[in-house]
């Protein structure tokens, strides 16, 4: 990427907030974020609203339902199906009348959707394995979620006025490339994806997303070793990662970011914690660990400013409404710090 869209010390969310509110927590995320909003996610109102099942909900041609283990695919939409689909629908209804009280629309905005990989790890087969272990199906659910996310992009422009951002959340893929996700029975494992699998098929996201958006992709995976050149390789501008958990990463790995960094990717750094703290905290704290990561890269603390978007850890899900605005107004603290850091740095 070779300007961002968005301005130098940007911040913006990671998709999560706390309560069941639609209309207020676009209000707050649009007031609160203002360079680069994004479309609330609501978990706490249930199946549906969690990532799986939003994305689940997107999916062409392909229902899914809920059982004991979570959601499986599903001969035709049911009432599961149709409440995810239905959820994500009253969100869109909730950020068009927030932004038409707002008078004008966000330059752009930010909407997350569960990556292929994540999402064949958590959706079954009709016989209960996981779609990732049958080629065919994870070549189906990939297809069609790509048609879904064309189809939402579009939707989210036509009812906003906005330029759509997409964000691929990919948290499972660690797992899935270690092969640590166990089989129905309990006492096996399903076989790891090599790398080149598992680029490729991300990579088919991304592309559909660049393609029907027009503007920067960015792949999210909030784990304490994310995968950042596979992740790279995938096409994505932008690498959304928990920034507090790279302090142990093997020099390998932190090679991989330099050079990712170097490259030109924006890395989104997740630094203001995303669950109440135990302890108040300041600005100083929760900027150290970008700061940390571009002094151990050697790189100059400007590169901050141009190529990193100051985000939460995560989702603010578990957050309190209270932490949930403070991590937010936090975070934009953040990003213009950045830019113009205090004399005492």
């Amino acid at each position: 990427m070779t300007t961002p869209p968005w301005p130098p010390g940007t911040a913006t969310g990671i998709g999560a907030l706390p309560g069941t509110d639609a209309l207020e927590a676009a209000t707050t995320v649009l007031g609160e974020l203002p360079d680069l909003p994004h479309l609330p996610e609501l978990p706490a109102r249930g199946q549906g609203a969690d990532m799986i099942g939003r994305a689940a909900g997107l999916l062409v041609d392909i229902a899914v339902e809920v059982v004991p283990s979570g959601y499986r695919v599903t001969a035709r939409p049911g009432i599961d199906h149709r409440r995810a689909v239905d959820l994500l629908r009253r969100d869109l209804d909730a950020i068009e009348e927030a932004i038409g009280r707002l008078g004008t629309p966000p330059p752009l905005l930010k909407v997350q959707v569960t990556g292929p990989w994540t999402l064949a790890a958590s959706v079954e087969l009709p016989r209960g394995h996981r779609v990732l272990t049958d080629p065919g199906a994870l070549k189906d659910v990939t297809e069609s979620l790509a048609e879904g996310l064309t189809r939402h992009v579009a939707e989210v422009r036509r009812r906003t006025g906005s330029q759509v951002v997409v964000q691929l959340d990919e948290p499972g893929l660690p797992a899935v490339l270690a092969g640590s996700l166990p089989t129905p029975s309990g006492y096996g494992m399903v076989p790891a994806v090599p790398e080149p699998e598992a680029r490729e098929v991300l990579s088919t996201l991304v592309a559909a997303a660049k393609s029907a958006s027009g503007q920067p992709v960015i792949a999210h995976c909030c784990a304490g070793d994310p995968p950042i050149a596979l992740l790279r390789d995938t096409g994505a501008d932008a690498i959304a990662v928990d920034a507090t958990l790279l302090g142990g990463v093997s020099a390998a790995r932190l090679d991989e970011i330099g050079e990712t960094w170097d490259a030109g990717v924006v890395f989104f750094l997740g630094t203001v914690p995303s669950t109440d703290p135990t302890t108040p905290v300041d600005l100083r704290q929760v900027a150290t660990p970008a700061l940390r990561l571009v002094d151990r890269l050697g790189f100059p603390r400007s590169i901050l400013a141009d190529r990193a978007v100051a985000t939460p850890t995560c989702g603010l899900t578990t957050a309190s409404a209270k932490w949930s605005r403070r991590a937010m107004a936090l975070v934009r603290e953040v990003g213009k710090a950045f830019v113009e850091p205090p004399a005492s740095w």
